[in-house]
C-alpha cells in the first residue's frame, strides 16, 4: 500500500547545513518517534516535523509508493489530504523517476532552471515572492528495493551542491530508518492478518464437528464404541462454555485423560492445566497446596508459594476424587467457587482468580449428601454438567484397541515386538476387569513382561496360571463390587505355598476321576449336594464370572468336563 505524507512548514530563517552534533540529536529524536506505537501516517507527519526543526526546508514529503510505482495513498501533514497529493502530483515524474531508477539521492539548485521541472507551473509552491528555491530527495529502501521517496525543498542561497552533502547524508539516514520502520510495520500486519485467518478457521473447525464423533480426536483417548462416542461428542459441547464438569464413574475409567480432553478442547487450551488429587493429601496440606501460603504462615514456610488456583488462573484445574474432602474444606473451597475469590494460608489479601473447574469423583455423591458427609451447596456447584464415563464392561467393542495400544506402549519402552494372539483376546474378552481401564493395562503389562515368546498366547495370563491377582483383590470385598460385575474367585497359589483351601461359600466337590469324560450325558458335576447339577453349575459359573476354567477349579473339574456340562444342561455362557 503505497502512502505519502506532506508537510507545509512556516518560513524560517536560513540556516547553515546540519552539523554532525545536531545530526546526532535529530537522529536520536526520530528514532524514539519511529519506534512509538503510534499509527504509521501519524508517526512520518511527525517525523517531517522534526526535520523541520533541523533543516532549511519550506515544505517535506515523504512518499511511499505501491509495487507499479504509484502512490496509493495520500495523507497531509498540515495539509488537507487532497492538497498533498496535488502537491505531489506537481513533483515531476523524472525526478521522482531517477531517484527510483538510480536509487541514488538528487540534488536540485534551483528548481526553476532544472531540466527535471521545465515546462511546470511552480506557483502552488510559494513562489509568488519570486525567490527561487531548491530540492533535495533521497530513496526510501526496503533491502535493496525503493519502496518511497524523502524530499524536501527550501529557499535557494548562494551555496553550492558541496553544502549539501550534510543534509543529504542525514535525509539518508532518517530514510533508511523509515524503511526498517516501513518494513516492520508490513510484519506486525501480516501476522496479525495470519493469526485472524487461524482464529477464523478455528472457529469454523468447531462449529462443523461431525455427527459421528470419533475418538482419536481426543488426545490419549482410545476407542470407538458408542459408549465412549457419546461421552467425547458431550464433551466437545460443554468445553466450549465456563461451567464446571463432574466426571462420574467407576475407578480406572480414565477421568483425568477426560478432564484433559476438556481442557483441550476449549477456548483455554493455551492456558495451564493444572491437577490434584484430593484424596492424596491431608486437609491442612491440601489448603496450602490449593491456596497456597505466604513466608512464615506455619514451620517449614521459608518463601511464598503460589497455590494450584493461582497458577490455573485462565486455565482449567482438575480436582480428582473431590468426594473425599472433609466437611470443613469444602465450605472453604466452595467460597471459591462461588466468589472466584481467595487468601493463600497466613495471608490477608484476597486474590481473585479466573478458573474453569473440572472434579471427578468414583463416590455416589447422592447418597453423601443424604447422609451429611458432602454439602449440598457443594454438590450443586461442582455438579453444573455432571458426565458418567462408562465402565470398561460397557466399551466391550474397545477392549482389543485398548489392549493393542497397551501392548505398543510396552513395546515402545522396552524395545519389544510383542503381538497378541486370537487365544490371548479369548481370554481378555472373558474377564469382567472390575477395575476397569487401569485393571487391563496392568494386566498387559504383567503378562507382556513374563511372556517367553514374541507372541503373547492364553497360557501367558496369570489366570491361567493360578496367579491372577484380580481374583485375590475382589475376593472378601463384595460390598465394593461395582455393579453388574461378578467377582472373581480366590485362585489356588503356586504349588511351592501349598494348596489353599476351598472358599467358604463354595459347597463340598466330589472330583472326577482323570481328565477323560465318557460323554456329556454321564458328566457328574457335584455329588451328595441337595441342588441339582444345574442350579450347583450356574452357581459355580456366576462366581467365576463365566470364566469355564476358573469354575473348573471351582468344582473341581477340568475345563473339559466344564464344557460337556454346560452342553448337557443347555447353559450358554455368558460373555461381559
Amino acid at each position: 500500500m503505497g502512502l505519502q505524507i506532506g508537510g507545509a512548514l512556516s518560513a524560517a530563517p536560513p540556516r547553515a547545513t546540519v552539523s554532525g552534533e545536531t545530526a546526532l540529536v535529530g537522529i536520536y529524536e526520530i528514532s524514539k518517534l519511529l519506534a512509538s506505537p503510534a499509527r504509521l501516517e501519524n508517526v512520518l507527519a511527525g517525523v517531517l516535523t522534526l526535520l523541520s526543526s533541523f533543516l532549511d526546508m519550506r515544505h517535506g514529503l515523504i512518499a511511499l509508493l505501491d509495487v507499479k510505482g504509484a502512490p496509493e495513498v495520500v495523507v497531509g501533514a498540515g495539509w488537507s489530504e487532497g492538497a498533498a497529493k496535488l502537491f505531489f502530483d506537481r513533483l515531476p515524474e523524472r525526478a521522482v523517476g531517477q531517484i527510483i531508477a538510480t536509487k541514488m539521492p538528487i540534488i536540485v539548485e534551483d528548481v526553476a532552471a532544472s531540466p527535471l521541472f521545465e515546462g511546470m507551473d511552480l506557483s502552488g509552491w510559494g513562489t509568488e515572492d519570486g525567490q527561487s528555491f531548491s530540492m533535495i530527495g533521497v530513496p526510501i529502501k526496503e533491502g535493496d528495493t525503493v519502496v518511497g521517496t524523502l524530499t524536501v525543498d527550501r529557499a535557494r542561497c548562494d551555496r553550492s551542491s558541496v553544502l549539501f552533502d550534510h543534509d543529504v547524508r542525514f535525509l539518508t539516514m532518517v530514510a533508511n530508518m523509515v524503511g526498517q520502520t516501513l518494513r516492520l510495520h508490513k510484519l506486525i500486519a501480516r501476522d496479525r492478518e495470519r493469526l485472524m485467518q487461524e482464529s477464523a478457521w478455528r472457529e469454523k473447525a468447531d462449529r462443523a464437528i461431525p455427527p459421528e464423533v470419533k475418538a482419536e480426536g481426543l488426545k490419549g483417548i482410545v476407542g470407538d464404541s458408542p459408549a465412549v462416542r457419546a461421552v467425547i461428542e458431550k464433551i466437545r459441547i460443554v468445553a466450549k462454555a465456563k461451567s464446571t464438569v463432574l466426571l462420574r464413574g467407576e475407578s480406572g475409567t480414565g477421568k483425568e485423560l477426560f478432564a484433559a480432553a476438556i481442557h483441550d478442547q476449549s477456548p483455554r487450551r493455551n492456558k495451564p492445566f493444572i491437577k490434584l488429587n484430593c484424596a492424596a493429601l491431608p486437609e491442612s496440606v491440601l489448603e496450602s497446596e490449593l491456596f497456597g501460603h505466604e513466608r512464615g504462615a506455619f514451620t517449614g514456610a521459608a518463601t511464598l508459594r503460589k497455590g494450584r488456583f493461582e497458577l490455573a488462573d485462565g486455565g482449567t484445574l482438575f480436582l480428582d476424587e473431590i468426594g473425599e474432602i472433609t466437611p470443613s474444606f469444602q465450605a472453604k473451597l466452595l467460597r471459591v467457587l462461588q466468589e472466584g475469590e481467595f487468601e493463600r494460608v497466613g495471608g490477608s489479601r484476597t486474590l481473585k482468580v479466573d478458573v474453569r473447574l473440572v472434579c471427578a469423583t468414583n463416590r455416589n455423591l447422592e447418597e453423601a449428601v443424604q447422609k451429611g458427609e458432602f454439602r449440598a451447596d457443594l454438590y450443586y456447584r461442582i455438579s453444573v454438567v455432571p458426565i458418567f464415563l462408562p465402565p470398561l464392561r460397557d466399551r466391550k467393542g474397545d477392549l482389543e484397541q485398548l489392549a493393542n495400544e497397551f501392548l505398543r506402549r510396552f513395546n515402545d519402552e522396552q524395545g519389544g515386538k510383542l503381538r497378541l494372539s486370537e487365544s490371548a483376546m479369548s481370554v481378555l474378552n472373558e474377564c469382567g476387569f472390575p477395575g476397569n481401564i487401569r485393571e487391563l493395562e496392568n494386566c498387559i503389562y504383567r503378562t507382556a513382561t513374563l511372556a517367553h515368546g514374541d507372541v503373547i498366547v492364553d497360557k501367558d495370563f496369570s489366570c491361567r496360571k493360578d496367579g491372577c491377582l484380580s481374583a485375590i483383590l475382589w475376593s472378601g470385598s463384595s460390598s465394593k463390587w461395582p455393579a453388574g460385575v461378578t467377582p472373581l474367585p480366590i485362585v489356588a497359589p503356586q504349588a511351592a505355598r501349598g494348596p489353599m483351601p476351598a472358599p467358604a461359600e463354595a459347597p463340598p466337590v466330589a472330583h472326577a476321576p482323570g481328565d477323560a469324560c465318557p460323554g456329556a450325558e454321564n458328566c457328574t458335576v457335584i455329588e451328595k449336594d441337595p441342588r441339582t447339577d444345574y442350579e450347583k453349575l450356574v452357581d459355580a459359573m456366576e462366581r467365576a464370572g463365566w470364566v469355564k476354567a476358573k469354575a473348573a477349579r471351582l468344582l473341581g473339574l477340568t475345563p473339559r468336563q466344564i464344557g460337556y456340562a454346560l452342553q448337557k444342561h443347555g447353559i450358554e455362557v455368558k460373555k461381559f
